[in-house]
């Protein structure tokens, strides 16, 4: 938990009662995914719910050890004097729980474990019960439809008291682009998916722009949470909600800040009872303190080596591997592979300032995937220079061994350099000036590497084809 790294950014932090109930989205190279306990932390810290008495006191347990699961004793956090105390889980108070595996996808209640526990989201009613579960979600994979096949590993659970809804409402922060800044988004209809309720039903969301520099205003609160359709006397409770989640959005430079639902629960309260929050990666040197909870194990292998490696990559579902400097010219490079036929296996801008490091590091990531039967490299040497790619080409085809066809389209800096030492390595790699030219030969040579592998046939490339 992260306590330490917002007490020096939070004043007057009073108590707080907030529940987040759903996984963070995972990280792509624009924005980053937490944890959902790490979540429930930065809300606590921002949300002031005005409560009273002894239910200020809010609890939460997370452990990963599959052997801590064996016990009666968890760690839960207090937040009445934002202290972290280790309790029986007795004293909860209730035995009315839910168990939550703490997976980055979505869809974990109707995810499947290996193990064959259905479900990543339990209702439990006893200690017994949840260490049993838990036991059964830590150390095993969860299927979800947005996982797939390879499924992704459970290392944590998150355990929290369960609440009854008696209304439940759609809140969301995000920057669009149409009113140039942020936006508050609600709707009457929460708890479900919005997608599905902005195509069905789009009179049902409202939107409330925001001016980035006045911020937010308290009548813009109120207006919407009246129109998402709050009891009179809950309309300023929700409304203080909203401003500050709206400050929790600017303070830690979130992209996204969802809350689905919003509620109404049994006693009178609003209550926040999922939160998915995206924060700017660009945003990483100042607030080191969120990037450093990045759980890598959540991530996919390839992503895990890019960051290490400083590449911006993204894999894709192709057979055609791309590397290519610049964002706009990776894109206009696989919408010309489509258009010629081919799919693409991946994004891979390696920047204007590679080194030959990087490039080989680049190489070792594409075909890390199984599925690539071609490469096509379009690099254009502004900044770059092209004798360090070609350096870089030659390295990783040497290092890897590399039996699939590469395609080379070089122009800019030192090309002239960069084409002699790719003839002089005396490497297959086919060199080609005209980028619709190589996109046709790559989504060729891949079209004929598949039907071999397929026929169970070696093939063999000579030079010239």
């Amino acid at each position: 938990f992260l306590w330490g790294s917002f007490f020096s950014q939070i004043n007057a932090v009073r108590t707080v009662r907030v529940w987040c109930y759903a996984c963070l989205v995972r990280k792509k190279q624009c924005w980053l995914g937490i944890a959902e306990s790490v979540c429930v932390c930065v809300f606590k810290l921002m949300v002031d719910c005005s409560l009273r008495g002894l239910s200020e006191d809010m609890t939460s347990i997370s452990y990963s050890n599959r052997e801590q699961a064996s016990y009666i004793f968890y760690i839960i956090v207090c937040i009445k004097y934002l202290n972290i105390v280790l309790v029986s889980l007795s004293l909860l108070g209730t035995k009315d729980l839910v168990v939550k595996a703490q997976v980055l996808a979505g869809g974990r209640g109707k995810g499947t474990f290996e193990g064959g526990l259905k479900g990543g989201v339990k209702i439990v009613f006893s200690p017994e019960e949840t260490r049993e579960i838990s036991s059964q979600m830590i150390g095993k994979k969860l299927y979800t439809k947005q996982t797939g096949e390879k499924g992704r590993l459970c290392n944590q659970v998150f355990i929290c008291e369960r609440r009854y809804p008696r209304r439940e409402y759609y809140f969301a922060i995000t920057m669009e682009r149409s009113f140039q800044g942020p936006v508050l988004i609600g709707s009457s209809q929460g708890g479900v998916n919005i997608e599905d309720v902005a195509s069905e039903n789009p009179d049902a969301i409202a939107k409330e722009p925001v001016d980035i520099v006045e911020g937010i205003k308290m009548e813009q609160a109120i207006r919407l949470a009246k129109k998402m359709g709050f009891p009179a006397n809950l309309v300023n409770e929700a409304a203080d909600n909203m401003i500050k989640i709206y400050n929790l959005f600017i303070k830690f430079d979130a992209t996204m800040v969802e809350i689905n639902p919003m509620v109404e629960d049994s006693t009178g309260i609003v209550m926040c009872m999922d939160a998915k929050i995206n924060f700017d990666s660009n945003s990483a040197y100042r607030q080191q303190k969120i990037f450093e909870l990045q759980d890598w194990t959540q991530e996919d292998e390839r992503d895990r080596d890019a960051a290490k490696a400083d590449l911006n990559y993204i894999g894709l579902d192709g057979s055609i591997g791309c590397l290519v400097n610049g964002a706009g010219l990776a894109m206009a490079t696989m919408d010309i592979i489509k258009l010629h036929g081919g799919t693409p296996a991946n994004f891979l801008d390696v920047g204007g300032g590679a080194t030959v490091q990087q490039v080989t590091e680049a190489f070792k990531l594409i075909t890390s995937d199984k599925k690539v039967q071609a490469i096509l490299v379009n690099i254009f040497g502004g900044i770059m220079r092209c004798d360090v790619i070609a350096q870089g080409i030659i390295m990783a085809v040497k290092d890897l061994d590399l039996k699939i066809p590469i395609v080379v389209r070089l122009q800019g800096t030192r090309v002239d350099d960069a084409k002699a030492l790719i003839t002089d390595s005396g490497l297959k790699i086919l060199a080609c000036d005209d980028l619709d030219e190589a996109a046709k030969m790559v989504v060729k040579l891949s079209e004929i590497v598949t039907l071999a592998k397929q026929a169970q046939v070696d093939v063999k490339f000579q030079l010239p084809i």
